[in-house]
């Protein structure tokens, strides 16, 4: 690794497992101070585990609900007491129900926008007294092609209106932060390799493959490596003049009409 991060005191979302396990893994091997949470005690014990075992600087706190506004400002108070300020906030942290409109029902809609909307609005909220007071610092959201566009091999209704919210979000952080030097920027994953899409990339159902794996200009689905690459990049000094961005990490499946 090259330090790219190094000092950076990063907060990171959802590090249990996934992509954000990744992440955590990442950012502590490119020099920065990681502070996790996730709502998962035991993954969040085991990820903490792994990075100081890597020799990575890390705190990771288990048990964290960010759908809950209160709990989320208090694990980001609790950083900014351990290690003196931000310098990024990485919102990563996502769980969401998917069904046809007919079938949706409102719990489940209100369940996705609480665990994939308001949990970013509420950590931002929380971030941002720390974030002006620390001289500015960078957000990275993490959106979807969900937003932008309808998915034909999965209903998305709640899912895509919520990262739709979260795209959105971001852009009038860029306005409202920039004065302050923070710099807001979203990444718009395609289908990425998890451990909860891991046994459907294994064996997919027909129509996804027609309409999405044989599709991808790049020939394979994503890695969370992949995802994690670009969030290096929007939270390091490379981009230090970028703000607004809406990087899509697709393998260029979504220009395809």
């Amino acid at each position: 690794m090259t330090g790219r991060l190094e000092g950076r005191i990063a907060l990171i979302t959802g590090v249990g497992g996934g992509i954000g396990a990744i992440a955590a893994r990442r950012f502590a091997a490119e020099g920065a101070r990681v502070v996790g949470c996730d709502l998962d005690e035991d993954a969040a014990a085991a990820t903490e585990e792994l990075v100081r075992s890597e020799g990575g600087e890390i705190t990771v706190t288990g048990g964290v609900d960010l759908g809950d506004a209160d709990a989320a400002r208090e694990w980001v108070d609790a950083a900014v007491a351990t290690y003196g300020g931000i310098d990024v906030l990485y919102n990563n942290a996502s769980t969401q129900r998917f069904a046809p409109i007919e079938d949706l029902s409102v719990a489940d809609w209100d369940f996705t926008m609480r665990n994939e909307l308001d949990l970013v609005f509420y950590t931002v909220k929380a971030a941002w007294p720390h974030l002006k007071a620390h001289g500015g610092g960078s957000i990275v959201n993490v959106g979807s092609i969900a937003a932008t566009r309808g998915v034909e091999f999965m209903a998305q209704n709640a899912h895509s209106t919520a990262k739709g919210g979260v795209v959105a979000l971001t852009l009038q952080l860029v306005v409202e932060g920039g004065p302050h030097g923070i710099r807001a920027n979203v990444i718009s994953p395609g289908l990425i390799e998890t451990p909860n899409t891991a046994p459907m990339l294994a064996d997919p159902p027909e129509r996804m493959r027609r309409v999405v794996l044989d599709r991808i200009p790049l020939g394979r689905h994503g890695r969370p490596d992949d995802v994690v690459n670009a969030a290096i990049f929007l939270a390091s000094d490379e981009s230090a003049w970028i703000s607004g961005a809406h990087l899509v990490v697709d393998g260029g499946g979504s220009v395809l009409g």
